[in-house]
């Protein structure tokens, strides 16, 4: 049941902000719809960020030609069905952001260096977007992975270069999403939550005692913890009333997991199923999924045919013939699931639009050839969001365009005022909104 529209007069949502003292947007929930203006009249815009860190092998990727009327390649060919519903990038890289397997945190930050001394990460695409638009449903992203190592790999970092860690089991996805709990449950996590924010007043009162005496670049540094304290207790603040809201229903059932890392597709689309779910049921507007294929042991391709070697073995080739033709069904099969993906996203209906038409698919790699660790001209592709898709945007192979210049695109459709995104200084030309 939805709550009545609350009866406050209409006010500009950065005055209040700053009038409050806080930095970070308050959550768009129901029944404030006059207070934030026309936010909430707008229609949702969303974000799948999908990568896997051992790539495609790229001569079948890639179309031959360019524009509207290239000539499907082989992978690009079982896609056919959404032509129209996606664009295809070539020649598209992070600068600077070199050393193979390394790079596979960096595909959503585009932090330089990462194999240097003291390589500290930055800022994920997911959460620079949540920093400006705010906590608007009750999870402000989702960070989801499959085999994944969840202690050394993620897509979604803070602003510290903090990973965040992924979650990989569906089960627990979907508890989090649909399973209220009883009232004894809610408050036992209310005041878990709560704990946590008292904790952090300790900490932060303990701190304050550092400051005399210190330097200006240690007291910058200082400043820069309490902002971190305050933002993380405004968010524990958020959740707490979150958890007392009531929970969205469905009709699908819980998933079991997969315990087994040799059933990589099934998990792969199960959690992509998952991601679809969070949407629908608009729990969150952001998801992250990083497809650990380094991490995959020896897995099955189909009801017939288990891989010859883990997935990161049988990424490194060599030439060898059997290994690229068993790499090449793999691809396939990866096309496949993504396929299934945007069928199921174009045909669930969200007023008068798909809901593809309101989400942002990405799907991509930090590696052009994992083969010999290339990380130029990355395998890309873009899927609904609202822009004018069904072509190939070919850039330069060899002085490549920073791929963050499309993220700065995604950015500006997800609605945030920004010209600048890492190595991203503008948005990608070519690429535009229907």
């Amino acid at each position: 049941m939805k709550s009545p529209h609350l009866a406050i007069a209409p006010i500009d949502r950065r005055r209040f902000l700053r009038g409050a003292g806080v930095s970070l947007s308050l959550p768009l929930l129901e029944g404030m719809r006059s207070v934030f203006g026309k936010d909430d009249a707008e229609p949702p815009r969303r974000m799948l960020l999908i990568s896997n860190n051992l790539g495609v092998l790229p001569w079948h990727f890639f179309p031959k030609d360019a524009g509207e009327g290239y000539e499907a390649s082989p992978y690009l060919g079982i896609l056919a069905p959404h032509r129209s519903d996606f664009t295809v990038f070539s020649g598209l890289s992070h600068p600077n952001v070199a050393g193979g397997h390394s790079t596979e945190n960096c595909f959503l930050t585009g932090a330089k260096d990462p194999t240097g001394s003291g390589f500290r990460n930055t800022i994920s695409l997911d959460q620079f977007a949540v920093e400006a638009l705010g906590q608007r449903t009750r999870f402000p992203t989702l960070n989801l992975g499959v085999n994944i190592d969840r202690a050394n790999r993620s897509l979604s970092w803070t602003r510290d270069g903090v990973l965040l860690p992924a979650e990989d089991k569906p089960s627990q996805l979907f508890r989090k999403l649909f399973i209220q709990g009883d009232a004894v449950e809610v408050e036992r996590r209310v005041r878990r939550l709560q704990e946590r924010a008292s904790i952090l007043d300790a900490v932060r009162e303990d701190m304050k005692g550092f400051q005399k005496g210190l330097g200006s670049s240690d007291r910058e540094r200082l400043d820069h913890y309490f902002t971190s304290v305050r933002e993380l207790e405004e968010r524990l603040h958020l959740a707490g009333e979150w958890e007392r809201r009531p929970k969205p229903a469905t009709e699908a059932a819980e998933p079991a997991d997969i315990a087994d890392p040799g059933k990589f597709f099934q998990k792969f689309e199960l959690m992509l199923a998952m991601a679809r779910l969070a949407f629908e049921s608009d729990a969150t507007r952001i998801v992250t999924l990083m497809v650990d294929g380094f991490a995959t042991p020896v897995f099955e391709i189909s009801d017939s045919e288990k891989s010859l070697n883990g997935y990161h073995n049988l990424s490194h080739h060599g030439q060898a013939k059997e290994k690229i033709a068993q790499l090449e069904r793999v691809d396939r099969r990866q096309m496949e699931v993504l396929s299934g993906l945007l069928g199921a996203l174009a045909e669930k209906q969200e007023g008068d639009a798909r809901l593809l038409d309101r989400t942002m698919v990405l799907y991509g790699s930090n590696l052009g050839d994992a083969n010999v660790h290339n990380t130029t001209n990355l395998p890309v592709l873009l899927a609904g969001g609202g822009f004018q898709h069904g072509r190939h945007l070919a850039f330069d192979g060899v002085r490549n365009t920073p791929l963050c210049r499309l993220y700065v695109s995604m950015l500006q459709r997800m609605r945030v005022e920004t010209e600048t995104f890492a190595s991203g200084e503008g948005t990608l030309a070519g690429l535009e909104a229907v």
